[in-house]
């Protein structure tokens, strides 16, 4: 790429994100489910922040504690596109740029430096998440608009809409997004394996 990416990081509140990670409808397991959501938003922005390849990195909705070197934009409302759609509008219009989903607690800044070095040979490229059917990051060349799918089926959306498909490994932290137990379960396996690292906010929770 000619230059760093500028990369746009959705966040959602805190309060309300994650809402099927809560088990049970008791005040306290709301509270965990809340700051545990907090911790996989600030690991995953920490580990982006970290890739050499990522430039300015602009955040869209609320984090927990201020990061250095991260800008944060209110979200607009009206939902995840809309909201890649002001980050992207703020984004250094001569540099390429990313998408980058604000749930990837195992995110290590070796693969998305990676994933973006190999999305640098394409006009536009996507990773998709473990399960295959949806989609953790989208890049695109400087100059040119994305076609953006995020939602039920976004990876075939995608390829559909003409982004590559990076290979990635299945066990990258890039494609372990968290939006269930059952995947939030996976992932601390791997994690006690030693097959992925988890970000320090989100492991001290687990």
């Amino acid at each position: 790429m000619p230059s760093r990416v500028s990369l746009v990081i959705p966040v959602r509140d805190p309060a309300s994100a994650k809402s099927r990670l809560a088990v049970g409808d008791d005040p306290a397991a709301h509270a965990r489910r809340a700051a545990l959501a907090a911790a996989i938003a600030l690991d995953t922005v920490t580990a982006a922040r970290a890739a050499r390849e990522v430039g300015e990195v602009i955040v869209v909705g609320t984090l927990a504690s201020a990061l250095d070197g991260v800008q944060v934009l209110d979200d607009p409302g009206y939902g995840l596109l809309v909201a890649v759609g002001a980050g992207l509008a703020a984004a250094e219009p001569a540099a390429p740029t990313a998408v980058l989903l604000g749930d990837l607690p195992a995110l290590q800044p070796a693969d998305l430096d990676a994933a973006l070095v190999a999305a640098s040979e394409h006009h536009w490229a996507f990773v998709p998440d473990a399960e295959g059917t949806g989609t953790t990051l989208v890049t695109a060349a400087a100059g040119l608009p994305h076609a953006l799918r995020f939602g039920e089926g976004s990876a075939e959306q995608h390829r559909d809409a003409g982004y590559v498909e990076l290979d990635v490994p299945e066990r990258s932290g890039l494609r372990r997004d968290i939006d269930t137990p059952a995947q939030l379960a996976a992932l601390a396996e791997l994690a006690a394996a030693g097959a992925v690292l988890l970000g320090p906010r989100t492991a001290a929770l687990l």
